[in-house]
């Protein structure tokens, strides 16, 4: 089992990023969080409750949730070995810290270890359209070996709700980390998925 950084700013889509934290642990991985405070906020408004009811609900453990500001917390070393790091949802303004090489904050700083070290990282931007600014930021990134995975789902599958929609991200983030799931159906691998 590996062990994984999930973050999430502020940028709509926070249940993008609860699915994945919850996915990891339902896969028996070793989850760690860092929620920047509009992320926090986003969670609420978009889901009804805060992100530490969130926590409970996922069994994420407290001590494994740490204060974007707290720039000595584990995930600010290379020493502390991650399987991968995401950053889902991933606002313009993070993708721009983190293009630019400036550690804001803890999230700025564990994805810019993540680059340091050869590690995975994920970024899923979450914003449209996108200004000629965010596609140099995003080209950056992806230039210095980052992932560029965009919140765009696919409808190959036949979604019947919204959970299927966020789903396929989840699902997209932990086939890009080699992780195995059932979040969604592959292309092609049932009548849902061929083409008619």
């Amino acid at each position: 089992m590996g062990t994984y950084l999930i973050s999430i700013t502020g940028a709509s889509g926070a249940i993008y990023g609860l699915r994945t934290i919850q996915a990891l642990i339902k896969g028996g991985h070793e989850v760690h969080a860092i929620v920047s405070p509009w992320g926090e906020r986003v969670v609420h408004e978009e889901t009804g409750q805060p992100f530490f009811a969130w926590i409970e609900a996922l069994g994420l453990s407290g001590d494994r949730v740490y204060n974007p500001q707290d720039l000595a917390a584990l995930p600010s070393s290379g020493s502390f070995a991650l399987d991968g790091t995401v950053i889902v949802p991933c606002s313009m303004s993070s993708i721009g810290a983190v293009a630019s090489g400036v550690s804001g904050n803890l999230i700025h700083r564990s994805a810019l270890v993540s680059l340091k070290e050869g590690r995975p990282l994920i970024l899923v931007p979450r914003e449209t359209p996108l200004s000629l600014i965010d596609l140099r930021n995003l080209t950056s990134l992806a230039e210095a070996g980052a992932t560029i995975l965009p919140a765009a789902p696919a409808f190959y599958q036949k979604p019947q709700s919204i959970d299927d929609l966020v789903d396929f991200i989840a699902g997209k983030i932990l086939s890009r980390l080699g992780l195995e799931h059932r979040l969604f159906e592959p292309w092609g691998s049932s009548p849902k998925g061929s083409q008619q």
